[in-house]
């Protein structure tokens, strides 16, 4: 490419950055390789195969009504407030999570400061860092997850936040939360911890722990959720933080106005009044879980064993299976952007879907 002085203009660290890469889209496989779309399998993104809560169905319906209108958003916070037991003012709202952890980055990080995430971890904490002219540290992984010790020993003066994923994306792998609130006692009031809940809700009940009410002791924690995972509300992007009221004052004073939607807003609170259909969900992935492990293990391949809506398994050849997996019509996603390039991730999907995955696995490695 040709670089104008105009893009020479642009900040050096964001030059540096190579943009995010999601799933391969269904659309562009089916012309790809022109399979009709009805005959694809899309297992990349994470995705609720149930699809939409039926009452979150009917609230966006209901919602398009006042479509012309810019959005309002306080009865959303309110909801959230309401269900996690906090103030209002505690409540950040962001166009997916991803959004929120931009904020969060935004607020606490410049040139000359730093950040701290774990190897083979959601690469979106990389790029909010980098954006902000900040340093990205990062740990070397402890069995594919985190390494809470050596994140600590890598805190620096210049340390401003620390990024945690649990359950991790992309390698499924749960940091306990007794450990998790050690490494809070370990850190500086002054350095923002941010917990990623984003697979929270496919935790074995017995597994879950209220972070949100660790606030109150450690200010300087926030925790992220979105609606894109079990809520099965990807495509309207809405997600959340909850802080302390003066930390969330700080990332509201950055974030975009509007920027959660009418349709989005609605679904979610109808989302969240849904118990039955987050129910639903879960026990799917359960089962799916159990079935994608069943057909690994048959297959003689090496998984790690995920608590979130996927699992990320090892093949030798994985790039080429991968390839393989697509002209089958089947989408899974590769990890070499994670450093992992013998490894792909493959979302629960419902049991045919889970059933063809398998089977197409199945016939890659043996082309």
């Amino acid at each position: 490419m040709t670089q104008t002085t105009l893009y020479q203009q642009s900040p050096a660290w964001i030059r540096s950055i190579s943009p995010y890469v999601p799933g391969k889209p269904v659309t562009e496989l089916a012309r790809d390789i022109g399979l009709p779309l009805e005959s694809i399998v899309k297992l990349a993104s994470n995705e609720n195969p149930l699809g939409i809560s039926p009452k979150a169905r009917a609230a966006v319906e209901k919602a398009m009504n006042g479509i012309e209108r810019y959005p309002d958003t306080f009865d959303l916070a309110a909801a959230l407030a309401s269900h996690l037991r906090v103030r209002h003012e505690q409540i950040v709202l962001g166009n997916g999570s991803n959004d929120v952890l931009d904020l969060a980055a935004r607020v606490f990080l410049t040139t000359g400061r730093s950040a701290v995430m774990a190897q083979h971890t959601f690469v979106v904490y990389l790029l909010a860092t980098v954006m902000t002219g900040a340093e990205c540290i990062v740990t070397p992984a402890k069995n594919y997850g985190h390494d809470l010790a050596a994140m600590r020993a890598a805190l620096r003066p210049d340390t401003r936040v620390v990024w945690i994923a649990n359950p991790n994306n992309p390698t499924g792998t749960f940091l306990p939360y007794d450990d998790i609130k050690a490494f809070l006692r370990g850190v500086p009031a002054d350095v923002a911890v941010v917990i990623d809940e984003a697979y929270n809700e496919y935790l074995p009940p017995d597994l879950r722990v209220d972070t949100v009410r660790w606030i109150d002791e450690f200010p300087n924690l926030i925790v992220t959720r979105t609606f894109s995972k079990v809520y099965g509300l990807a495509g309207l992007r809405v997600g959340y933080a909850v802080a302390a009221p003066e930390v969330a004052d700080l990332m509201n004073r950055v974030r975009q106005p509007f920027n959660v939607n009418n349709l989005a807003a609605a679904a979610a609170i109808a989302a969240l009044d849904d118990k039955a259909f987050v129910d639903q969900s879960h026990e799917l992935n359960r089962r799916g879980m159990r079935q994608i492990e069943a057909g690994l293990k048959e297959l003689g391949l090496e998984w790690i064993p995920s608590r979130g809506n996927f699992i990320t398994f090892r093949v030798a050849d994985a790039a080429g299976v991968n390839q393989r997996l697509l002209r089958q019509g089947v989408i899974v996603r590769p990890l070499v952007g994670y450093e992992m390039p013998q490894h792909l991730r493959v979302t629960i999907g419902l049991e045919q879907e889970n059933e063809r995955f398998l089977a197409a696995l199945k016939n890659a490695l043996n082309s």
